[in-house]
C-alpha cells in the first residue's frame, strides 16, 4: 500500500494544483461562481479521482504486494502478478530475466563439476609417480635423500590442499556427521605430519582424555587438525620446542587448543589470517605459506556448525582453538552413533 501512495504522490499533487487552479481562473476572469457549485465540481472530480485509484489498486494489488514484500530466497518460479498490461509486462520482464539467470547458473554449476572431477582425477593420477619417487628415495642414503623426501612431502600436502579446495564446492555431498574421539584424530593428524615435526625438531605435547569426543565428520576435522598443527610447525623457529594439544569442556562446548611456540601474528593481520590467500608479513618470510590453511579452517567450522577461535602475539606464539557444541548445529546432519 505504501508503494502505491509512492508512486501516486505525483499524481495527487497534480491533481491538487489544478483544483485550486480552477476557482481561481473564474476569480480572474470575473465570472462570480456560487461557492457551492464550484465545490460540488471539486467534489465530483475528487469523486472520479477516487475511483480511479481504486481501481488502480485493485488491478495491481499483486505487483504491488510482491515488489513491496519479494519471495524468500530461494523460492521456486515466479508468482503471476495480474492480468493487467504492467504487471502482465513486469512480469514478462521478470520471467526472461529469471529463465536467463537459471541457464547461466546451471551452466556454471555445470562447469564446477566437471572441474571437480578434473582436479579428483589429476591428484589421484599425479598420487601414483609421488609414491615411486617415494619409493626410490627410501633406497638412498645421505642428505639427498632428506632433501627429496622433504619435498615430496610438501608436494604431496599440496596435492591435499587442492584437492580439499576443490571439495568445499560440494561440501554437502562429502561430509558425514558422527561421534568422533579426538584422541584418535590428532594421533592421525600428527602420523601424517611427523616427519614435518622430526625435521623441525619440535616435539608434540598432547593432553587429551581418550573418552573426550565430539560430534564432527572425522575426515574434514583431521583435516583441519592437520592444518593447524602444520602451521604450528612451520611458523615455530628454533629445535627443542613444542606444540601443545589439549582438550577441555566449557559451559555446553568442547574445546580443542593448539598452542605453538612460534614467531606469532602481528596485530594487524590478525583479522586477515582467515582470508583466502593471505599469507602476511610472517607468511611471506615463510615461502611454505599458501594462505589457504586457515581460511579452510574456517569455511569447514562454518560448514559443520563448529567455531575457530585464534589468539596471537608476536614472538610469543598463537593458539587456535576448535569449538565444538554438544551437539551439532547444522539441521540437516545425520547422526551415526559409534
Amino acid at each position: 500500500m505504501r508503494l502505491f501512495w509512492k508512486e501516486h504522490v505525483a499524481l495527487l499533487l497534480f491533481y491538487l494544483a489544478q483544483m485550486l487552479l480552477v476557482p481561481l481562473l473564474y476569480w480572474l476572469t470575473g465570472e462570480g461562481r456560487p461557492l457551492a457549485i464550484v465545490l460540488y465540481g471539486m467534489l465530483l472530480s475528487a469523486s472520479v479521482l477516487a475511483v480511479y485509484l481504486g481501481y488502480r489498486y485493485a488491478s495491481h494489488r499483486e505487483l504491488y504486494r510482491q515488489l513491496s514484500h519479494p519471495p524468500a530466497r530461494g523460492s521456486e518460479g515466479l508468482v503471476p502478478m495480474g492480468e493487467s498490461p504492467l504487471p502482465e509486462a513486469v512480469g514478462g520482464l521478470l520471467g526472461r530475466y529469471d529463465r536467463y539467470y537459471r541457464e547461466q547458473l546451471h551452466h556454471h554449476r555445470s562447469g564446477m563439476e566437471q572441474h571437480v572431477v578434473f582436479i579428483h582425477r589429476w591428484v589421484h593420477q599425479m598420487k601414483t609417480p609421488l609414491s615411486v619417487i617415494q619409493l626410490t628415495a627410501q633406497e638412498l642414503d645421505g642428505a639427498a635423500a632428506d632433501s627429496i623426501m622433504e619435498e615430496l612431502e610438501r608436494l604431496r600436502k599440496g596435492l591435499e590442499m587442492v584437492i580439499y579446495t576443490s571439495r568445499l564446492e560440494r561440501f554437502e555431498h562429502d561430509f558425514m556427521v558422527e561421534r568422533t574421539p579426538l584422541r584418535q584424530v590428532v594421533n592421525q593428524a600428527l602420523a601424517e605430519n611427523r616427519r614435518l615435526f622430526i625435521r623441525k625438531g619440535i616435539a608434540p605435547n598432547i593432553q587429551l582424555d581418550e573418552s573426550l569426543a565430539v560430534y564432527s565428520d572425522p575426515k574434514w576435522l583431521q583435516f583441519m587438525v592437520g592444518q593447524l598443527l602444520i602451521n604450528a610447525a612451520n611458523y615455530t623457529e628454533g629445535i627443542g620446542k613444542s606444540v601443545f594439544v589439549h582438550a577441555y569442556e566449557r559451559e555446553a562446548s568442547t574445546i580443542l587448543e593448539i598452542r605453538d611456540e612460534g614467531i606469532g601474528i602481528v596485530k594487524e593481520d590478525l583479522n586477515r589470517v582467515f582470508n583466502p590467500y593471505f599469507t602476511g608479513e610472517r607468511g611471506r618470510r615463510h615461502h611454505e605459506s599458501t594462505g589457504m590453511g586457515l581460511y579452510l579452517v574456517r569455511e569447514v567450522c562454518r560448514r559443520l556448525g563448529h567455531q575457530v577461535e585464534l589468539e596471537s602475539e608476536p614472538e610469543v606464539g598463537t593458539v587456535v582453538r576448535l569449538r565444538f557444541e554438544a551437539r551439532p548445529a547444522a539441521p540437516n546432519i545425520t547422526l551415526n552413533e559409534m
